[in-house]
């Protein structure tokens, strides 16, 4: 129950329906409630209904354990996986030519020759995390539009000239993977909105990217993580089960002695 709940949260049906998922969730709960009935019906006829309500017990954990991990694995590895498999792919960019309202549906871009960062007009905006930013250009030329933004936590000052988030120091990395995070984007705005105020730029469509040079084994990480962390899971608490098997059959191994004792 805990493999099949774990896996309907962290993968496919999760992010085509989420309601639906969560609908299974919850009748899953059932399973629980229908062993505590067993259990009382048991006791009524004065049966041991001890294996019943560990029953309960142990399907109510697995739900309820399997939707909060698997859920936590699709929000941090699988959601943003399915995201930018979704949107496009798109090759040879200039800051100075591609304006961000063109590039809205972006996942993953590919800059041109002489495109990298400028570090002299990096920002950081803090908010519990400190959300660094830093417009991806070309050349030392000032442009009509700064709309593509290097960004990353907890790798900045939050001054100028310090930024270090993803590849920043890497030669051959050209290339971004967009931001998926929701709950991130709108601190990386601010962050933009500070930039503007302080250099006198202007971000008429701020894209957020995560800089590096090779996007799709960034993606393939995601993917590879999920998979992983959901074999750890499951694997986790299958020792976990049978722990708790052992620990309740000692338990009823003593109670039986005691009262043949």
């Amino acid at each position: 129950m805990f493999s099949a709940i774990y896996s309907l949260m962290s993968f496919r049906i999760h992010y085509d329906s989420s309601s639906f998922a969560w609908l299974i969730v919850l009748c899953s709960f059932g399973v629980s409630i229908v062993n505590i009935i067993l259990g009382i019906m048991a006791k009524q006829r004065d049966l041991d209904p001890l294996w019943y309500f560990y029953s309960a017990t142990a399907c109510f954990a697995a739900v309820a354990l399997g939707a909060f991990f698997g859920n936590m694995n699709f929000s941090y590895n699988m959601r943003p996986y399915y995201q930018i498999e979704t949107l496009e792919m798109y090759p040879g960019v200039s800051p100075a030519r591609d304006k961000g309202s063109q590039l809205m549906d972006a996942g993953r871009v590919y800059f041109t020759d002489g495109v990298g960062i400028d570090m002299k007009r990096a920002m950081g905006f803090r908010q519990s995390e400190l959300y660094c930013v830093a417009p991806i250009v070309i050349g030392n030329e000032k442009l009509p539009s700064y709309d593509f933004w290097a960004v990353g936590t907890n790798c900045c000052s939050g001054v100028s000239s310090d930024f270090r988030c993803g590849e920043y120091n890497n030669p051959q990395a050209r290339a971004g993977l967009r931001l998926m995070r929701d709950d991130q984007r709108q601190f990386f705005r601010l962050a933009v909105q500070q930039a503007e105020a302080a250099y006198n730029i202007k971000s008429a469509h701020p894209l957020f990217f995560e800089w590096m040079a090779d996007p799709v084994s960034a993606v393939n990480t995601y993917q590879e993580n999920g998979f992983k962390n959901f074999l750890l899971g499951t694997f986790a608490y299958l020792c976990f089960t049978c722990f708790s098997v052992v620990v309740v059959v000692f338990i009823t191994a003593n109670s039986l002695a005691s009262v043949g004792g």
